[in-house]
This record gives structure tokens, C-alpha cells and sequence, in this order.
């Protein structure tokens, strides 16, 4: 097998982009016709690390195979060092807007609870306005506000 075949079915679509001078069609092998298998992820990742202006194209090639091969499978394949993942800009974007969203999340759910449990469920009612607040600091004062408020209408005036 010569360093640009796969074992894949001829023709396929995987094939022809290992064949053909279009590297930068390789980060996209594991999700077009022929290349969702293992070795072709392998012959993929083969090629993006003996080219120098395709080294960057790993991890893009890395997200692709995730929807086709299980997520410890690619990081073996890509014998990624998740320290050294961790210390990337770009996962510490991924996980500061997971953070951001998880309290999103965590604050909605204590308001719509506070709602219920003070103003019954006439207070849920106020839920579709506040769930369009993204601002953690105007959700905390939301919150805060419910154990003073005496009724809806002072809950309003919080985030109005």
C-alpha cells in the first residue's frame, strides 16, 4: 500500500482526497464517504504531521473523527496529551463559556424556584422575560430581589 491509499472502498470519497494535491480536504477524511474507519484516520493524521503547513489541521481533524469514532479511540490516535490541552487558548474558551452556561443554567432554575415558592405559580409567568438574560450579575440581583419583593410587579422593575 503506498503512503496515499487507504483501505477503503475504491472510489470513495476519502480516497480521492488522499489522491488527489488537495491536502486541504485531509482534516475532513473521517466525515466523507470511506473515511469514518480507523486507518484512515491514522493515514489522515499521517499526513497533516509530515507537512509542515498542515500541522495546525490536527485538531480540526480530531473534531471530525469525533462524530464518527469514539471520543478515548481519537485521542489515542492523536496520542493528545490532555495537560498539554488544558493550557490551550482554545479550550480555555470552550471551558469558560461551559462555566458561564452551567451558571446560567444554575441560576435560572434557583430563580424559577424562588418565583414558585414566593408568588406560587402566577410567579413562573415572569420565567420566558428573565431566561433571555444572559448577564450573571442581573440574574443574581433577580435572585436576591425575590426575598424582598412583596409582589411581581417590583420583581419587573429588577430587570426591566
Amino acid at each position: 500500500m503506498s503512503k496515499c491509499e487507504i483501505s477503503s472502498p475504491p472510489n470513495s470519497n476519502a480516497e480521492i482526497a488522499f489522491q488527489q494535491p488537495l491536502p486541504s480536504l485531509i482534516p475532513f477524511v473521517p466525515v466523507l464517504k470511506g473515511g469514518g474507519e480507523e486507518s484512515a484516520v491514522r493515514q489522515a493524521l499521517q499526513v497533516l504531521r509530515t507537512d509542515r503547513q498542515l500541522n495546525d489541521l490536527e485538531p480540526l481533524l480530531a473534531f471530525f473523527a469525533s462524530f464518527v469514532l469514539e471520543t478515548p479511540l481519537v485521542q489515542q490516535i492523536m496520542r493528545w496529551d490532555m495537560a498539554v490541552l488544558r493550557e490551550s487558548p482554545w479550550y480555555q474558551e470552550i471551558l469558560q463559556q461551559g462555566m458561564q452556561q452551567g451558571m446560567q443554567q444554575g441560576m435560572l432554575s434557583g430563580i424559577a424556584l424562588g418565583l414558585e415558592l414566593k408568588f406560587g405559580t402566577q410567579g413562573l409567568q415572569l420565567m420566558p422575560e428573565i431566561r433571555q438574560i444572559e448577564d450573571i450579575t442581573r440574574l443574581e440581583a433577580i435572585q436576591s430581589a425575590i426575598k424582598t419583593a412583596t409582589n411581581l410587579d417590583e420583581m419587573r422593575q429588577i430587570y426591566r
